[in-house]
This record gives structure tokens, sequence and C-alpha cells, in this order.
């Protein structure tokens, strides 16, 4: 076995969480027919191997035009249900043991999808998931930024039922024209209802919109966060803050923000000191779940073993588990590290 396939197969055993995955973008094209069939919604493809060849994205805009298309097949609790499920099995084969999957309420309700049976759904397979997997989580809904912060409020009350399991907040979508300030009094009023916060940015925009994200939103997490990259007074504080990036290799590729992996900053980001971790995304959409994001690290930028090492303890520094299971967690790591 080559070098690179055991550092691939390290990658694959080593106990990691995924931080950085929207549930439907998980919707793999087999089950958006099966879904639009049972369910009765006409969708244009008539093959699963149609839809992937739809799957060719210039930027964020023409994927996001397949992504909502997609969720169109989505109607029940059984549906969100199964959706999740299918993600939390393709998780567990790729070693992961916590997740903490981002939703689109307003995808769904402005479709007249109720909100119970989104959260409903979901809620139940993770659970499910948790008992049967053994895969831990916390839930993150999302704020489709494209839309106005009017109605992220509205969703937000509409989540307030669930505080118990909804553990934060999070900003996705179109990132560009939509900036931070647009929602700084939805996230504060999240804030106070007792929520945590995540947020998109640095994936189109740029190093400012991520430090504008850190400063009115007050996030703890920036999901992407590339373009932090170009300042390196904002990569300083970034280390100094341990503040963490989400990153998502295959998606930024797909999405035009590079040409291929190799020329990619997350090897930078690691020895710069920066909390980053890697995640897949809209896995359906991009070609790859997580393991596959790390094959392609270590195919194209030549991560070593220290550096897989610094990515799963980043990936339980970052999560929203309670700090003594962060700790447990982490030294898990160190444990198999050790032995590895």
């Amino acid at each position: 076995m080559s070098d690179v396939a055991v550092l691939i197969e390290l990658a694959r055993r080593m106990p990691k969480a995924e931080l950085h995955i929207h549930l439907e973008g998980t919707l793999e094209p087999e089950m958006m027919l099966e879904f639009a069939e049972r369910n009765g919604v006409n969708v244009r493809f008539t093959s699963a191997d149609q839809a992937r060849q739809a799957y060719e994205f210039t930027d964020l805009q023409s994927f996001l035009d397949v992504y909502y298309e997609g969720t169109s097949v989505l109607r029940t609790a059984q549906d969100f249900h199964d959706l999740t499920a299918a993600y939390l099995r393709r998780a567990a084969a790729d070693g992961v043991r916590h997740v903490e999957p981002l939703f689109d309420p307003q995808a769904h309700t402005r479709r007249g999808v109720h909100f119970a049976d989104v959260i409903d759904g979901i809620i139940s397979a993770l659970r499910q998931g948790e008992s049967d997997l053994g895969i831990s989580w916390r839930l993150i809904m999302c704020f489709l930024r494209d839309l106005p912060a009017t109605d992220a409020i509205q969703t937000l009350g509409d989540a307030l039922p669930y505080r118990g399991v909804i553990c934060a907040v999070g900003l996705d979508s179109a990132e560009v024209g939509n900036p931070p300030e647009k929602f700084a009094g939805v996230f504060d009023l999240a804030r106070s209802e007792g929520f945590q916060a995540v947020a998109h940015a640095g994936e189109e925009g740029d190093a400012d919109n991520v430090r504008r994200t850190m400063d009115i939103l007050r996030v703890s997490r920036i999901d992407h966060g590339v373009a932090a990259m170009s300042d390196p007074g904002l990569v300083e504080r970034l280390v100094r803050e341990r503040m963490p990036l989400t990153v998502c290799p295959l998606s930024n590729v797909r999405l035009g923000g590079f040409n291929s992996v190799s020329e990619h900053p997350l090897r930078q980001m690691l020895d710069a000191g920066i909390v980053a971790t890697v995640n897949s995304d809209d896995p359906a959409y991009f070609g790859g779940y997580v393991v596959e994001n790390y094959r392609a690290a270590i195919e194209e930028l030549g991560l070593e073993r220290e550096h897989l090492h610094a990515l799963a303890r980043n990936s339980f520094e970052a999560s929203f588990l309670p700090a003594s299971e962060i700790d447990a967690r982490m030294a898990e790591v160190d444990a198999f590290f050790a032995q590895a």
C-alpha cells in the first residue's frame, strides 16, 4: 500500500466530527427521483444519470438553482427522516463520530411544508443514528441570506419550541449582495433566546466579509472562510482567537473558487495554526462525502500524518459539544494516532 493510500485509510478510520454538512445537499439523484414519485412531484430529470449531468456549476448561484429544485421533492416528515438517516449511514462508514448538520427550513416552509414536519423527521433520524450508529449530534438551523431578514425572524419564532434540539443558528445561500449587517438583528435575537451562532463567509465574499461576520454576527465559527487567507492580519486574528473554519475543498473547486484542490489553502491554514476542519458541504452535488474531501487534500495538497491529527482534533475542538466531552474526544484522537 502506498504512503498516500495509508494516509487516506488513516483519514477514514480516525475519529472525527463533520461540522459543515447541509442535509438538503445530501439528496442523491436516486433519492430525489424516489421522493418525487412517492410525493407526486414532477422533476425535469428522468434518470439519476441525467440529474448528475446537470451537476456542473460555474458559481454558487448556478448550484443554488439546482439545489432548490432538488428540495422541491421533500414534502413529509418521512422524507426528512429518510434523507437524514441515509447521510448518517454514509457518515458512519467514513468514521464520523459526531455531526452538526445544517438545514434550511425556509426552503421548505415557503413551499407549504410545515416546520414541524421538517424538524420532526430530522430529529427522529438523528436520535436513531445516535442509538444505532453511535453518532452524537447537534443541529443547526440556517437562515437563507437572499430572503428578507423579517422572514428569518419569523423562522426563528417557529424554532423557539425546539430550542432543546436546535443548538445554533446559521446563515447560508448567496453571500454576495447579502452582507452580515442585514442579519445583525435576528442573530442578536437568536442569541438572546439561547442559540449559538455560525455563518457562511468568505466563500464567494472577500476577507472583509469574514471579519465583519465575526464582528457583527458574533459567531462561534465561520463556514468556509477561505478568503481570509488573503489578509495576513485576519489570519493572525483567526489563530489568536481560535476561530474555527469549516472548510470544504471539493465544494470550493466545484463552485469555481479554485481551479483544483491543489490551489486550495487548507494546508496553509493548518501550517499557520488556524483551527481548520474538513467537511463535505453538499456532497450529493459536489462529488464526495467527507473522506473524499480528505482524499483530495491528501493527494493534491500533500497532507501528512500530523495534518490529519490536527484536523481530527480541530473537528472536535470546533464542535458545540460540552467542554468535558470535547476533551474526551480529543484524547480519543490522540490515543488513536499513538497506536495507528
